[in-house]
């Protein structure tokens, strides 16, 4: 899932995202869009709640402005996620780069070989998918294949 604000920061960690995808051999994906990193939580509880879904992999970008939106976003945007994996117990890679400018985050979003935040989301989201599946306990709806 990615938001669409800040398009060429989320344009490279989509590529960050997709390179570690295939790293780990998934080969099954669906994109998702929203507008804002602050739409993210309310997207990933629609997709986790469907049952079509084993991870999910949230990217976007907020970078500080003049006023206290960033933090809004950002702290919303982290504990909104970490509350829909807890709740609904589908894996969610953060891959969310807040950062102070457009400097830090072109760091945090480097093509191959360099830090890239989708790329970590990607590699977290099928790590914990996994071991998901490997302890699914009495309350498993659904076995990855």
């Amino acid at each position: 899932m990615r938001a669409t604000w800040n398009p060429d920061i989320v344009d490279r960690l989509a590529a960050g995202t997709q390179r570690g995808l295939e790293e780990l051999g998934v080969t099954e994906t669906t994109e998702v869009t929203v507008p804002g990193c602050f739409e993210i939580p309310m997207a990933a509880q629609v997709l986790a709640r469907s049952g079509q879904v084993d991870a999910i992999v949230t990217i976007g970008a907020v970078i500080r402005g003049e006023t206290t939106h960033y933090e809004l976003v950002s702290e919303g945007a982290a504990q909104g996620v970490m509350a829909i994996q807890l709740a609904t117990g589908i894996p969610i890679g953060l891959g969310l780069v807040t950062v102070e400018n457009e400097v830090q985050a072109i760091a945090r979003s480097e093509g191959p070989g360099g830090h890239n935040v989708g790329e970590d989301a990607a590699y977290v989201a099928v790590t914990m998918a996994l071991l998901a599946r490997d302890f699914p306990g009495p309350n498993a709806k659904k076995q990855m294949p």
